[in-house]
């Protein structure tokens, strides 16, 4: 099964040259390091950063120059930085092409549930809700389970809601899955994972067509 750099490389080969996208917070962020070669992609972060590249080299780390995990990043030629409202506005206006966002739970019917677990403190949903509203494309990275074991697919999402129907592709350690009107669409295997493997640790409806090919990274 893949680790979350290789669900980060997966989901780099998504990408498609003149995009702008927006990597959420977690396995997201990491997609901007492994952008393939010759691909112009223009990488968007709700606290205002346009052109955002990979992460710096220990040592070359500006304490002002973060993403929206306030994670240390780099700026690429052309670049700009700007205020929320700006970003906010490219957001809902409709600019980005591709959104990739982390999960706790995805559903069957698309649903996203990625902001709050009942009972613990928050600080709010961030941008989350604004970008499953307004994304042409939104991709899931995500574990396949929890800590526990437990699938992270499901009928139905038990938490509070994020978005509705949104979501078009999940990929986890386990496989890419696209979302469909019969549920979950096994689309590849990470390596060395079996389509047992993955019925096992899918709750959701699961559809399984012919011979399922195993990622190539």
């Amino acid at each position: 099964m893949l680790d979350k750099k290789g669900i980060a490389q997966r989901i780099a080969q998504e990408l498609q040259d003149g995009w702008y996208v927006n990597l959420g917070i977690g396995i997201p962020t990491l997609v901007a390091n492994y952008v393939p070669e010759g691909l112009s992609v223009e990488f968007q972060s709700e606290n205002g950063i346009l052109g955002m590249g990979p992460f710096p080299y220990e040592g070359e780390e500006d304490a002002d120059m973060i993403n929206a995990g306030k994670q240390t990043v780099t700026l690429l030629p052309g670049a700009s930085v700007f205020d929320s409202a700006t970003s906010f506005a490219m957001i809902r206006g409709g600019h980005i092409q591709l959104t990739v966002l982390g999960a706790m739970e995805v559903a069957d019917n698309g649903d996203i549930a990625n902001w709050k677990i009942p009972g613990k403190m928050v600080k709010g949903m961030g941008g989350a809700m604004d970008l499953v509203a307004s994304a042409e494309n939104i991709i899931v990275a995500m574990m396949h389970t929890n800590k526990r074991g437990q699938s992270k697919l499901l009928r139905q999402c038990s938490l509070p809601l994020t978005g509705v129907k949104c979501v078009k592709r999940v990929v986890t350690n386990l496989a890419v899955l696209d979302i469909t009107s019969a549920g979950f669409k096994l689309i590849e295997r990470a390596p060395g994972v079996s389509v047992d493997e993955i019925k096992n640790a899918t709750e959701g409806r699961l559809v399984v067509e012919g011979d399922i090919p195993e990622m190539q990274l």
